[in-house]
């Protein structure tokens, strides 16, 4: 998914013109603390909450005020795992998009990164969740792979984590299966270390604790 589909068409960019009072208000509208400054398609930076406050006079145009703006964005070709590495690591609340000429198009919430994500990685999609702990070494997504299909399902979303200074690496496996008790039989087999696990078909007790596990599991 790209940044271009993931527009957020209500957020109004501020002009030179606009007072820092505007400012706040929209901020406090849109439930974001940035807000990009555009002159006619023209960015000119980010400014935040902080930056306003900074100012004294809120009455008074942002323009009028020396501002050392930040200036992140992304172009519209940006794939949402981009963004969202850029948005973690500037700590933004939302991300402004150009075009290839770096002309203003439009700003990413994040709402619309949280919505997207859920698109790519078949959150809403019914099946289940294993989480698998394997070592480095051992990891093979093509073996993966084979012992879910050979329980007549299939791989929807996939992605490893690998925390600072281990050898092991968790496995997040969302496939189409509701029942995935065969699917765990077989990763058993193959001596896979299963941390998690969580299908729909689980009773209403045990499926919020083993979706409480896999959340505390992944911090979330």
């Amino acid at each position: 998914m790209f940044a271009k589909y993931l527009l957020n068409d209500t957020i109004v960019p501020l002009k030179t013109s606009d007072t820092g009072a505007t400012a706040l208000s929209w901020m406090d509208d849109y439930k974001v603390s940035h807000l990009p400054i555009v002159n006619n398609v023209d960015y000119l930076g980010l400014i935040s909450d902080e930056d306003i406050y900074d100012m004294n006079d809120f009455s008074e145009a942002v323009g009028n005020h020396i501002l050392s703006l930040s200036s992140p964005f992304v172009y519209d070709h940006q794939h949402i795992l981009e963004i969202i590495r850029i948005v973690a690591t500037q700590k933004l609340s939302l991300i402004p998009v150009l075009d290839s000429k770096k002309k203003y198009l439009g700003s990413i919430t994040q709402k619309k990164i949280i919505e997207g994500l859920s698109k790519i990685s078949s959150a809403e999609s019914p099946g289940g969740i294993i989480v698998l702990e394997v070592s480095q070494n051992d990891y093979s997504l093509s073996e993966i792979s084979q012992i879910i299909e050979s329980n007549d399902a299939k791989v929807l979303s996939l992605y490893v984590e690998t925390p600072d200074n281990s050898t092991k690496m968790s496995v997040v496996i969302k496939i189409n299966k509701i029942d995935i008790s065969s699917v765990l039989q077989t990763f058993n087999r193959y001596n896979y270390d299963i941390k998690a696990s969580f299908s729909e078909k689980d009773d209403n007790k045990d499926l919020r604790e083993r979706y409480d596990s896999l959340m505390k599991y992944l911090d979330v």
